[in-house]
Protein backbone atom coordinates (compact mmCIF):
# COMPACT_ATOMS: atom_id res chain seq x y z
CA UNK A 1 0.00 0.00 0.00
CA UNK A 2 1.27 3.37 -1.11
CA UNK A 3 2.26 5.49 2.03
CA UNK A 4 -0.12 8.94 2.17
CA UNK A 5 1.76 11.78 1.25
CA UNK A 6 1.67 15.48 2.92
CA UNK A 7 2.90 19.09 2.69
CA UNK A 8 2.81 22.02 5.13
CA UNK A 9 2.41 25.36 4.19
CA UNK A 10 3.68 27.73 7.02
CA UNK A 11 2.80 31.28 8.02
CA UNK A 12 4.15 33.88 10.52
CA UNK A 13 6.73 33.26 13.23
CA UNK A 14 9.94 31.12 14.91
CA UNK A 15 7.36 29.49 16.79
CA UNK A 16 5.35 28.30 14.10
CA UNK A 17 8.07 27.32 12.16
CA UNK A 18 9.22 25.29 14.54
CA UNK A 19 5.48 24.20 14.99
CA UNK A 20 5.72 22.71 11.70
CA UNK A 21 8.98 20.69 12.06
CA UNK A 22 7.09 18.97 15.13
CA UNK A 23 3.65 18.34 13.18
CA UNK A 24 5.74 16.74 10.21
CA UNK A 25 7.53 14.56 12.72
CA UNK A 26 4.17 13.69 13.88
CA UNK A 27 2.94 12.47 10.59
CA UNK A 28 5.99 11.20 9.66
CA UNK A 29 5.86 8.82 12.69
CA UNK A 30 2.50 7.61 11.75
CA UNK A 31 3.22 6.69 8.47
CA UNK A 32 3.41 9.79 5.92
CA UNK A 33 5.65 10.54 3.22
CA UNK A 34 6.20 13.98 2.80
CA UNK A 35 5.26 14.84 -0.95
CA UNK A 36 8.12 16.03 -4.01
CA UNK A 37 7.94 19.18 -4.87
CA UNK A 38 7.38 18.45 -8.20
CA UNK A 39 3.95 16.56 -7.15
CA UNK A 40 0.38 16.98 -8.86
CA UNK A 41 -0.47 16.93 -5.09
CA UNK A 42 -0.42 16.10 -1.14
CA UNK A 43 -3.10 13.22 0.46
CA UNK A 44 -2.75 15.84 3.35
CA UNK A 45 -2.01 20.04 3.55
CA UNK A 46 -1.52 21.06 6.58
CA UNK A 47 -1.95 24.78 6.93
CA UNK A 48 0.20 26.28 10.09
CA UNK A 49 -1.46 29.75 10.56
CA UNK A 50 -0.37 33.12 12.13
CA UNK A 51 -3.01 35.65 13.58
CA UNK A 52 -1.01 38.73 13.93
CA UNK A 53 -1.33 40.71 10.80
CA UNK A 54 -4.85 41.82 9.28
CA UNK A 55 -4.31 39.89 5.97
CA UNK A 56 -3.03 36.55 7.75
CA UNK A 57 -7.33 35.97 7.27
CA UNK A 58 -7.37 36.98 3.73
CA UNK A 59 -4.12 34.37 2.87
CA UNK A 60 -5.45 31.63 4.73
CA UNK A 61 -8.70 31.50 2.85
CA UNK A 62 -7.64 32.55 -0.10
CA UNK A 63 -5.34 29.12 0.00
CA UNK A 64 -8.28 27.46 1.26
CA UNK A 65 -10.23 28.50 -1.98
CA UNK A 66 -7.72 27.38 -4.37
CA UNK A 67 -7.61 24.19 -2.75
CA UNK A 68 -11.32 23.47 -2.69
CA UNK A 69 -11.72 22.68 -6.41
CA UNK A 70 -8.48 20.20 -6.12
CA UNK A 71 -10.34 18.52 -2.73
CA UNK A 72 -13.28 18.02 -4.96
CA UNK A 73 -11.69 16.11 -7.65
CA UNK A 74 -9.62 13.50 -5.00
CA UNK A 75 -11.50 11.72 -3.10
CA UNK A 76 -9.99 11.02 0.11
CA UNK A 77 -7.63 14.35 0.78
CA UNK A 78 -7.62 16.33 3.47
CA UNK A 79 -7.08 19.25 4.80
CA UNK A 80 -6.25 20.57 8.10
CA UNK A 81 -5.82 24.03 9.58
CA UNK A 82 -3.43 24.55 12.70
CA UNK A 83 -1.88 27.53 14.65
CA UNK A 84 -2.75 30.48 16.05
CA UNK A 85 -5.62 31.22 13.47
CA UNK A 86 -7.19 28.40 14.44
CA UNK A 87 -6.84 28.82 18.10
CA UNK A 88 -8.47 32.35 17.57
CA UNK A 89 -11.26 31.24 14.88
CA UNK A 90 -11.92 28.00 15.49
CA UNK A 91 -15.29 26.62 14.36
CA UNK A 92 -15.65 29.55 12.09
CA UNK A 93 -12.80 28.02 9.93
CA UNK A 94 -15.39 25.22 8.79
CA UNK A 95 -18.35 27.42 8.59
CA UNK A 96 -16.34 29.69 6.00
CA UNK A 97 -14.73 26.66 4.22
CA UNK A 98 -16.74 23.44 5.08
CA UNK A 99 -14.00 21.52 2.84
CA UNK A 100 -11.39 21.67 6.10
CA UNK A 101 -11.55 18.31 7.65
CA UNK A 102 -9.56 19.04 11.06
CA UNK A 103 -8.66 22.61 13.12
CA UNK A 104 -6.11 22.22 15.75
CA UNK A 105 -5.00 25.31 18.06
CA UNK A 106 -1.49 25.80 19.25
CA UNK A 107 -2.13 23.70 22.92
CA UNK A 108 -2.93 20.43 20.69
CA UNK A 109 -0.28 20.10 18.00
CA UNK A 110 0.01 16.06 19.00
CA UNK A 111 -3.11 15.02 18.12
CA UNK A 112 -2.80 16.31 14.36
CA UNK A 113 -2.35 12.30 13.29
CA UNK A 114 -5.33 11.23 15.58
CA UNK A 115 -7.61 13.78 14.10
CA UNK A 116 -7.16 13.19 10.65
CA UNK A 117 -8.05 9.27 11.42
CA UNK A 118 -11.15 10.30 13.36
CA UNK A 119 -11.94 12.76 10.26
CA UNK A 120 -11.47 9.84 7.99
CA UNK A 121 -13.20 7.27 9.26
CA UNK A 122 -16.12 9.59 10.61
CA UNK A 123 -16.59 11.54 7.31
CA UNK A 124 -16.87 14.88 9.63
CA UNK A 125 -14.93 17.92 10.31
CA UNK A 126 -13.11 17.54 13.63
CA UNK A 127 -12.59 20.86 15.75
CA UNK A 128 -10.04 20.24 18.84
CA UNK A 129 -9.19 23.43 20.52
CA UNK A 130 -7.12 23.03 23.59
CA UNK A 131 -7.42 26.26 26.31
CA UNK A 132 -3.83 24.81 27.90
CA UNK A 133 -0.66 23.42 27.18
CA UNK A 134 -0.91 19.48 26.62
CA UNK A 135 2.33 18.71 26.81
CA UNK A 136 5.48 20.49 26.00
CA UNK A 137 6.25 20.45 22.11
CA UNK A 138 9.51 19.54 22.41
CA UNK A 139 8.92 15.98 23.71
CA UNK A 140 6.85 15.60 20.37
CA UNK A 141 8.55 14.15 17.19
CA UNK A 142 10.43 16.45 14.92
CA UNK A 143 11.30 16.73 11.40
CA UNK A 144 14.12 19.38 11.57
CA UNK A 145 14.61 21.24 8.27
CA UNK A 146 18.32 21.64 8.68
CA UNK A 147 20.58 18.65 9.30
CA UNK A 148 23.18 21.42 10.23
CA UNK A 149 21.44 24.49 12.16
CA UNK A 150 18.42 24.28 14.55
CA UNK A 151 15.22 25.42 16.57
CA UNK A 152 15.74 24.81 20.84
CA UNK A 153 12.58 26.15 22.62
CA UNK A 154 13.25 27.41 25.70
CA UNK A 155 9.63 28.44 26.80
CA UNK A 156 6.16 28.85 25.19
CA UNK A 157 3.22 31.25 25.98
CA UNK A 158 3.84 35.16 26.61
CA UNK A 159 3.13 37.29 29.77
CA UNK A 160 2.98 40.64 28.38
CA UNK A 161 0.20 42.45 27.55
CA UNK A 162 1.49 44.17 24.30
CA UNK A 163 -2.40 46.47 23.33
CA UNK A 164 -1.53 45.47 19.71
CA UNK A 165 -0.81 41.58 20.01
CA UNK A 166 -3.20 38.91 20.13
CA UNK A 167 -0.25 35.95 20.91
CA UNK A 168 -0.85 36.10 24.50
CA UNK A 169 -4.59 34.90 24.16
CA UNK A 170 -3.62 32.23 21.48
CA UNK A 171 -0.15 30.65 23.12
CA UNK A 172 -0.91 30.80 26.54
CA UNK A 173 1.00 32.67 29.47
CA UNK A 174 5.17 31.45 29.73
CA UNK A 175 5.79 28.23 30.93
CA UNK A 176 9.41 27.55 30.83
CA UNK A 177 11.35 24.54 30.22
CA UNK A 178 13.71 23.12 33.10
CA UNK A 179 17.30 24.06 31.72
CA UNK A 180 18.49 20.50 32.05
CA UNK A 181 16.14 19.14 29.08
CA UNK A 182 16.95 22.20 26.80
CA UNK A 183 20.40 21.21 27.50
CA UNK A 184 20.14 17.64 26.84
CA UNK A 185 18.20 18.75 23.61
CA UNK A 186 21.03 20.98 22.67
CA UNK A 187 23.75 18.07 23.01
CA UNK A 188 21.47 15.52 21.68
CA UNK A 189 21.77 17.59 18.12
CA UNK A 190 25.28 18.29 18.02
CA UNK A 191 25.77 14.88 18.46
CA UNK A 192 23.81 14.42 15.56
CA UNK A 193 25.98 16.82 13.86
CA UNK A 194 23.60 20.06 14.39
CA UNK A 195 26.74 23.26 14.27
CA UNK A 196 24.13 25.90 15.08
CA UNK A 197 21.12 26.27 17.39
CA UNK A 198 18.60 28.72 17.85
CA UNK A 199 17.18 29.08 21.12
CA UNK A 200 13.78 30.23 20.76
CA UNK A 201 11.00 31.92 22.82
CA UNK A 202 8.04 34.55 22.91
CA UNK A 203 10.13 36.74 24.70
CA UNK A 204 13.61 34.35 25.45
CA UNK A 205 15.16 36.18 27.84
CA UNK A 206 12.24 35.98 29.81
CA UNK A 207 13.25 32.99 30.60
CA UNK A 208 13.69 31.95 34.21
CA UNK A 209 9.96 33.87 35.52
CA UNK A 210 8.31 30.62 35.66
CA UNK A 211 11.31 29.10 37.67
CA UNK A 212 12.04 31.47 39.70
CA UNK A 213 15.80 32.62 38.32
CA UNK A 214 15.60 36.32 36.87
CA UNK A 215 19.56 35.28 35.58
CA UNK A 216 18.42 32.01 33.97
CA UNK A 217 18.36 32.74 30.35
CA UNK A 218 22.26 34.45 30.89
CA UNK A 219 23.28 30.81 32.59
CA UNK A 220 21.94 28.76 29.97
CA UNK A 221 24.09 30.69 27.68
CA UNK A 222 27.43 29.98 29.45
CA UNK A 223 26.00 26.77 29.54
CA UNK A 224 25.71 26.28 26.24
CA UNK A 225 29.28 27.66 25.50
CA UNK A 226 30.71 24.61 27.65
CA UNK A 227 28.93 22.45 24.83
CA UNK A 228 31.91 20.63 22.81
CA UNK A 229 30.90 20.98 19.20
CA UNK A 230 28.48 23.51 19.42
CA UNK A 231 29.93 26.39 17.37
CA UNK A 232 27.53 28.97 17.12
CA UNK A 233 24.25 29.76 19.52
CA UNK A 234 21.75 32.50 18.75
CA UNK A 235 18.60 33.44 20.20
CA UNK A 236 15.21 35.58 19.55
CA UNK A 237 13.21 37.36 19.79
CA UNK A 238 14.41 39.31 23.63
CA UNK A 239 12.57 41.81 25.30
CA UNK A 240 13.94 44.86 26.14
CA UNK A 241 12.08 45.00 29.50
CA UNK A 242 14.10 41.68 30.54
CA UNK A 243 17.26 42.69 29.30
CA UNK A 244 19.64 42.56 31.54
CA UNK A 245 23.39 43.37 32.75
CA UNK A 246 24.33 39.59 32.97
CA UNK A 247 22.76 38.67 29.48
CA UNK A 248 24.66 41.30 27.84
CA UNK A 249 28.05 39.59 29.72
CA UNK A 250 27.29 36.55 28.66
CA UNK A 251 26.77 37.10 25.16
CA UNK A 252 30.56 38.81 25.56
CA UNK A 253 32.02 36.21 27.83
CA UNK A 254 30.87 33.50 25.68
CA UNK A 255 32.68 32.93 22.30
CA UNK A 256 29.74 30.14 20.64
CA UNK A 257 27.37 33.07 21.13
CA UNK A 258 27.22 34.98 18.42
CA UNK A 259 27.95 38.88 17.68
CA UNK A 260 24.15 38.71 16.85
CA UNK A 261 20.93 40.43 18.68
CA UNK A 262 17.42 41.08 17.12
CA UNK A 263 15.32 43.42 19.78
CA UNK A 264 11.96 44.46 18.66
CA UNK A 265 11.79 48.51 19.57
CA UNK A 266 8.06 48.44 18.05
CA UNK A 267 8.16 52.65 18.32
CA UNK A 268 10.60 54.82 19.43
CA UNK A 269 8.00 57.09 21.11
CA UNK A 270 8.04 56.89 24.77
CA UNK A 271 4.13 57.95 25.32
CA UNK A 272 3.52 55.20 22.42
CA UNK A 273 4.92 52.85 23.75
CA UNK A 274 3.16 53.51 27.36
CA UNK A 275 0.16 52.99 25.21
CA UNK A 276 1.13 49.46 23.48
CA UNK A 277 2.19 48.81 27.08
CA UNK A 278 5.84 48.01 26.26
CA UNK A 279 7.25 48.80 29.80
CA UNK A 280 10.80 50.39 28.70
CA UNK A 281 10.95 53.85 27.02
CA UNK A 282 12.90 55.17 24.40
CA UNK A 283 16.10 56.12 27.04
CA UNK A 284 15.95 52.66 27.88
CA UNK A 285 16.19 51.16 24.71
CA UNK A 286 18.86 52.94 23.61
CA UNK A 287 20.86 52.51 26.81
CA UNK A 288 20.77 48.75 26.47
CA UNK A 289 21.87 49.43 22.88
CA UNK A 290 24.91 51.00 24.16
CA UNK A 291 25.83 48.40 26.33
CA UNK A 292 25.64 46.17 23.81
CA UNK A 293 27.89 48.05 21.79
CA UNK A 294 30.39 48.78 24.48
CA UNK A 295 30.65 44.57 24.75
CA UNK A 296 30.28 43.84 21.59
CA UNK A 297 31.54 46.36 19.52
CA UNK A 298 30.73 43.99 16.02
CA UNK A 299 27.59 43.18 17.16
CA UNK A 300 24.60 43.77 14.34
CA UNK A 301 21.49 44.64 15.49
CA UNK A 302 18.00 44.19 13.61
CA UNK A 303 14.40 44.97 15.27
CA UNK A 304 10.59 45.27 14.33
CA UNK A 305 8.86 48.33 14.29
CA UNK A 306 5.62 49.47 13.51
CA UNK A 307 4.41 52.14 12.27
CA UNK A 308 0.76 54.45 12.22
CA UNK A 309 0.10 52.92 15.98
CA UNK A 310 -3.26 54.38 16.77
CA UNK A 311 -2.69 58.03 17.97
CA UNK A 312 0.95 58.51 16.15
CA UNK A 313 1.59 61.88 15.40
CA UNK A 314 4.29 62.99 13.08
CA UNK A 315 6.32 64.07 16.24
CA UNK A 316 5.95 60.36 17.74
CA UNK A 317 7.35 58.75 14.20
CA UNK A 318 9.90 61.44 14.14
CA UNK A 319 11.20 59.48 17.54
CA UNK A 320 11.23 56.39 15.99
CA UNK A 321 13.87 57.77 13.47
CA UNK A 322 15.71 58.72 15.77
CA UNK A 323 16.32 55.68 17.66
CA UNK A 324 16.44 54.11 14.50
CA UNK A 325 19.31 56.84 13.47
CA UNK A 326 21.20 56.05 16.95
CA UNK A 327 20.76 52.57 16.52
CA UNK A 328 21.99 52.14 12.80
CA UNK A 329 20.33 48.50 12.59
CA UNK A 330 21.81 46.00 10.30
CA UNK A 331 18.20 45.48 9.69
CA UNK A 332 15.09 46.24 10.41
CA UNK A 333 11.75 44.45 10.09
CA UNK A 334 8.86 47.46 9.50
CA UNK A 335 5.23 46.41 9.33
CA UNK A 336 2.31 48.52 8.52
CA UNK A 337 0.12 48.42 11.94
CA UNK A 338 -2.41 45.99 11.48
CA UNK A 339 -6.07 46.43 13.56
CA UNK A 340 -6.75 43.21 15.37
CA UNK A 341 -9.82 42.38 16.72
CA UNK A 342 -9.98 41.56 20.61
CA UNK A 343 -6.81 43.70 21.17
CA UNK A 344 -6.98 47.04 23.23
CA UNK A 345 -5.35 48.91 20.51
CA UNK A 346 -8.12 47.96 17.79
CA UNK A 347 -10.89 49.79 20.31
CA UNK A 348 -8.39 52.85 20.46
CA UNK A 349 -9.22 55.95 18.88
CA UNK A 350 -6.86 57.84 16.58
CA UNK A 351 -6.74 55.25 14.04
CA UNK A 352 -4.16 56.58 11.62
CA UNK A 353 -5.43 56.99 8.07
CA UNK A 354 -4.10 54.36 4.93
CA UNK A 355 -2.24 57.00 3.53
CA UNK A 356 -0.37 58.96 6.24
CA UNK A 357 0.40 55.26 7.31
CA UNK A 358 2.26 54.32 4.18
CA UNK A 359 3.67 58.03 3.63
CA UNK A 360 5.63 57.07 6.97
CA UNK A 361 6.26 53.54 5.97
CA UNK A 362 7.92 54.39 2.85
CA UNK A 363 10.57 57.27 4.69
CA UNK A 364 11.29 54.28 7.07
CA UNK A 365 11.92 51.97 4.59
CA UNK A 366 14.38 54.50 3.13
CA UNK A 367 16.34 55.90 6.14
CA UNK A 368 16.99 52.34 7.15
CA UNK A 369 17.70 50.99 3.74
CA UNK A 370 20.42 54.24 3.87
CA UNK A 371 21.54 52.58 7.23
CA UNK A 372 21.84 49.11 6.84
CA UNK A 373 23.94 49.76 3.43
CA UNK A 374 26.07 52.07 5.26
CA UNK A 375 26.86 49.60 8.04
CA UNK A 376 27.19 46.94 5.67
CA UNK A 377 30.02 48.99 3.78
CA UNK A 378 31.70 48.89 6.77
CA UNK A 379 32.53 44.86 6.10
CA UNK A 380 34.49 45.54 3.17
CA UNK A 381 37.68 44.20 3.35
CA UNK A 382 36.96 41.89 6.54
CA UNK A 383 37.72 38.82 6.77
CA UNK A 384 34.89 36.50 8.02
CA UNK A 385 33.94 32.66 8.26
CA UNK A 386 31.23 31.68 6.59
CA UNK A 387 28.21 28.80 7.74
CA UNK A 388 27.94 27.53 4.16
CA UNK A 389 24.17 27.72 3.60
CA UNK A 390 21.87 25.48 1.95
CA UNK A 391 18.76 26.91 -0.21
CA UNK A 392 20.37 31.09 -0.13
CA UNK A 393 21.41 32.11 -3.18
CA UNK A 394 21.17 28.27 -4.48
CA UNK A 395 19.69 29.53 -7.72
CA UNK A 396 21.97 31.68 -8.76
CA UNK A 397 23.47 29.22 -10.88
CA UNK A 398 24.53 31.24 -13.84
CA UNK A 399 27.14 32.79 -11.99
CA UNK A 400 28.17 29.43 -9.58
CA UNK A 401 27.44 31.70 -6.24
CA UNK A 402 27.04 29.97 -3.16
CA UNK A 403 26.51 31.57 0.32
CA UNK A 404 26.54 31.61 3.88
CA UNK A 405 25.70 33.33 7.00
CA UNK A 406 28.80 35.23 9.29
CA UNK A 407 28.85 35.23 12.96
CA UNK A 408 26.55 38.28 12.82
CA UNK A 409 24.62 36.63 10.49
CA UNK A 410 24.75 38.73 7.45
CA UNK A 411 23.82 37.29 4.43
CA UNK A 412 27.42 36.41 2.21
CA UNK A 413 27.54 35.28 -1.36
CA UNK A 414 30.68 33.87 -2.58
CA UNK A 415 32.56 32.34 -5.49
CA UNK A 416 32.68 28.45 -5.12
CA UNK A 417 35.98 27.06 -4.29
CA UNK A 418 37.89 24.38 -6.56
CA UNK A 419 37.87 21.89 -3.54
CA UNK A 420 33.96 20.36 -2.58
CA UNK A 421 32.16 22.35 0.61
CA UNK A 422 28.92 21.14 1.85
CA UNK A 423 26.40 23.16 3.60
CA UNK A 424 27.03 22.92 6.81
CA UNK A 425 30.73 23.65 6.34
CA UNK A 426 32.69 26.82 7.12
CA UNK A 427 34.29 28.63 4.12
CA UNK A 428 36.32 31.87 4.75
CA UNK A 429 36.79 34.87 2.42
CA UNK A 430 36.86 38.29 2.32
CA UNK A 431 34.25 40.69 1.66
CA UNK A 432 34.72 42.52 -1.31
CA UNK A 433 31.10 44.50 -2.00
CA UNK A 434 28.02 45.36 0.09
CA UNK A 435 24.55 46.08 -0.89
CA UNK A 436 21.97 46.74 1.66
CA UNK A 437 20.73 43.47 1.91
CA UNK A 438 23.51 41.29 1.54
CA UNK A 439 28.04 41.16 1.01
CA UNK A 440 29.71 39.86 -1.66
CA UNK A 441 33.38 38.26 -1.48
CA UNK A 442 34.07 37.98 -5.28
CA UNK A 443 37.57 36.51 -4.39
CA UNK A 444 39.07 32.92 -3.76
CA UNK A 445 38.36 31.36 -0.60
CA UNK A 446 40.68 31.40 1.89
CA UNK A 447 39.86 28.18 3.67
CA UNK A 448 37.40 25.74 3.94
CA UNK A 449 37.22 23.66 7.01
CA UNK A 450 34.81 20.70 6.79
CA UNK A 451 32.48 19.85 9.83
CA UNK A 452 30.11 17.02 11.12
CA UNK A 453 27.44 19.29 9.72
CA UNK A 454 28.67 18.84 6.69
CA UNK A 455 28.86 15.52 7.06
CA UNK A 456 25.13 15.13 8.36
CA UNK A 457 23.91 17.38 5.67
CA UNK A 458 25.86 14.85 2.98
CA UNK A 459 24.41 11.78 4.69
CA UNK A 460 20.74 13.19 4.85
CA UNK A 461 21.15 13.72 1.11
CA UNK A 462 22.38 10.77 -0.01
CA UNK A 463 25.82 13.08 -1.72
CA UNK A 464 28.68 11.36 -3.45
CA UNK A 465 32.07 12.01 -1.76
CA UNK A 466 33.14 14.36 -4.07
CA UNK A 467 31.09 15.76 -7.18
CA UNK A 468 31.48 14.76 -10.26
CA UNK A 469 33.47 18.23 -11.58
CA UNK A 470 35.93 17.98 -8.65
CA UNK A 471 34.53 21.51 -7.57
CA UNK A 472 31.63 22.49 -5.34
CA UNK A 473 28.51 20.38 -4.49
CA UNK A 474 26.32 22.26 -6.58
CA UNK A 475 22.74 20.84 -8.03
CA UNK A 476 22.14 18.04 -5.57
CA UNK A 477 18.85 17.14 -4.20
CA UNK A 478 17.80 19.18 -1.68
CA UNK A 479 15.64 18.21 1.54
CA UNK A 480 15.84 20.70 4.14
CA UNK A 481 16.04 24.21 4.07
CA UNK A 482 18.46 27.23 4.84
CA UNK A 483 19.81 27.98 8.60
CA UNK A 484 16.50 28.71 10.54
CA UNK A 485 16.78 33.03 10.28
CA UNK A 486 13.95 35.02 12.12
CA UNK A 487 10.88 35.11 10.10
CA UNK A 488 8.79 37.76 12.05
CA UNK A 489 5.58 38.90 11.35
CA UNK A 490 4.97 42.26 13.64
CA UNK A 491 4.46 40.12 16.97
CA UNK A 492 4.42 36.38 17.54
CA UNK A 493 8.07 35.61 18.33
CA UNK A 494 8.91 39.30 17.42
CA UNK A 495 7.86 41.12 20.77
Amino acid sequence: MTAKTYELRTFGCQMNVHDSERMAGLLEDAGYVRAAEDADGADVVVFNTCAVRENADNRLYGNLGQLAPKKAARPGMQIAVGGCLAQKDRDAIVRRAPWVDVVFGTHNVGKLPVLLERARVQEEAQVEIAESLEAFPSTLPTRRESAYAAWVSVSVGCNNTCTFCIVPQLRGKEKDRRPGDILAEVEALVAEGVTEITLLGQNVNAYGSDIGDREAFGKLLRACGRIEGLERVRFTSPHPRDFTDDVIEAMAETPNVMPQLHMPLQSGSSRLLREMRRSYRQERYLGIIEKVRAAIPDAALSTDIIVGFPGETEADFQETLHVVREARFAQAFTFQYSKRPGTPAAEMDGQIPKQVVQERYERLVALQEEISWSENKKQVGRTVELLVAEGEGRKDLATRRLSGRAPDNRLVHFTPPEQPVRPGDMATVEISYAAPHHLLAEGPVLDVRTTRSGDAWERRNAAPASPPDGGVLLGLPTVGAPPPQPVTDGGCGSC
